[in-house]
Order: structure tokens, then sequence, then C-alpha cells
């Protein structure tokens, strides 16, 4: 297993460390520990938006290394969970934190669901976490520890329970209201890039796909997260959110103003 573990993972020869970091705003030396992830993971959801533009335009969405660290440290750009977690993983591999990926259920629709969702396994200070900056709205925020199952975690005003399923898989929900909604399922069986092939098509080209249907575009903050869905803006601020609607005419304002996007 630990072969598989340090071995598949993805490549981008031309990812440099020094552009990444200016990219994220990421200031200070990076340190190993639980805290130095935390600032790097938050460093990266507060300036790279989880976004489907490409998808929208009828693009295919490519799992080519280097057209991702193209596509965000280049171009300024976003993307959905490969781009933004294998972005991420570039970045372990070359601070050597020893992580893998994992292959995730999303249950946030009542249909049945494949496992199409990326998502990080790190070992930190001898400790396991699930490491996940692209599941949209409702991304965790900071690495969570496998070991904390049936407790409330709280992630600022987000606030998250890991739990183990009759299967013995692990539950990530959050806390909507007084009411606990399931995000995902997973298992700890390590994957290799080249293994979300078949995912990554399917979500960038199936009409059942989310992110065929809708435009999403997501933005953390330190106070909170700005969603933008169709036409429709939603801010959350320490907890308290207010949507406000726009005209298709003023997405493009929208996305540079409120997101940092040029598309």
């Amino acid at each position: 297993m630990e072969q598989l573990k340090n071995n598949y993972k993805i490549e981008a020869p031309g990812f440099d460390l020094q552009q990444y970091l200016k990219r994220i705003k990421f200031e200070g030396e990076i340190q190993l520990n639980l805290e130095g992830i935390k600032k790097l993971m938050q460093s990266q959801i507060f300036s790279v938006p989880f976004e489907n533009i490409d998808v929208q335009a009828g693009k295919a969405i490519s799992l080519i290394g280097d057209d991702i660290v193209n596509q965000i440290v280049t171009k300024n750009r976003g993307g959905y969970c490969y781009q933004i977690n294998g972005i991420f993983s570039l970045m372990l591999q070359e601070i050597g934190l020893p992580h893998y990926y994992i292959a995730v259920r999303p249950l946030v629709n009542p249909d049945p669901n494949a496992k199409t969702h990326l998502a990080i396994i790190a070992t930190i200070e001898n400790e396991e976490y699930l490491i996940d900056l692209g599941f949209g709205g409702n991304s965790i925020r900071e690495p969570l520890k496998l070991s904390k199952i049936g407790t409330e975690i709280q992630h600022d005003w987000d606030t998250f329970s890991l739990v183990k399923t009759d299967e013995n898989e692990f539950l990530l929900q959050i806390l909507i209201g007084k009411e606990w909604t399931n995000l995902y399922s997973f298992d700890l069986t390590p994957q290799r890039w080249i293994d979300f092939k078949p995912a990554n098509y399917y979500n960038y080209s199936n009409p059942d796909s989310v992110f065929t249907q809708k435009l999403i575009v997501v933005l953390q903050n330190p106070s909170g997260k700005k969603i933008l869905s169709k036409n429709s803006l939603k801010s959350v601020t320490n907890g308290i959110a207010e949507i406000i609607s726009f005209e298709d005419n003023q997405l493009d304002t929208v996305l540079e103003t409120e997101f940092n996007l040029k598309v």
C-alpha cells in the first residue's frame, strides 16, 4: 500500500512552488505541521475559486498537470475538484508531505451517485487527515482528523461531523439549521491519478452531471463565502446569508468583482 500511496500522483514539470505561493497569496515560511498545512489550505481556498465555467462553455477538462497549473496559476482561474485538489497535491509533493488520493461518493443529491469526487488523505504529525478544497459551498476549511469520529467539528461558522456507516465507510456531514445533511462517503483505498479520468469525463460531459446543468462558482473568505449559482449570488458573512439576483448580461461583471475571474 505504501508504494501505491507514494506513486501515481499528478505530475507537472512546469509547476513552480514560488509561483503557486504567489498565486494563493501565501506569506511566511511553510511548516509541515497542522497549523502550517491549514494556513496553506486556507490561502488557496481564499484565492482560487471552485468553478465550472469551462464545463458550461462545452470544453473538455484536462487532467494533465501542466494544463492545471496553466489554468490556475497562469490564467488566474479556478476549477473543480480534480484541478483544485490536484494543484494542492502538486504543492504537497513539492514540500514533502505524505498523501494519497481517495475516490469519494457525493450524497448531496437524492439519486444514487458513483464515486466521482476526488479528495486527499494526508499524514500530518503522524495522524491521518482528510483534505478537500474542492467540494463547492460545503467544503471543509482545514484538514479534518479521521480519528474524530462522531464529534462535532467546527470550521469557523460551519459545523461538520464524521461518522462510520454500516459498510464501515466514513460519512461526512454538515449541520444545516438543526439537521445533519450528508455530504459524501469514502473509504481509504488509495487511488491513482489516472483512475479519475472516467469520473472527470462524466462530470464535464454527461447531461446528468450537476456541472453540465448549471453554472457554479464558490470562493471562500475569512468571514464566510460567496456562492454563485445560475443568476443568483449568495454571500455568507459571519454565518449570515444575503442573496441577490442578477441578469445574464451582468455575469462577467459579477465574476470579476466578486470572484476575481476574467473569462
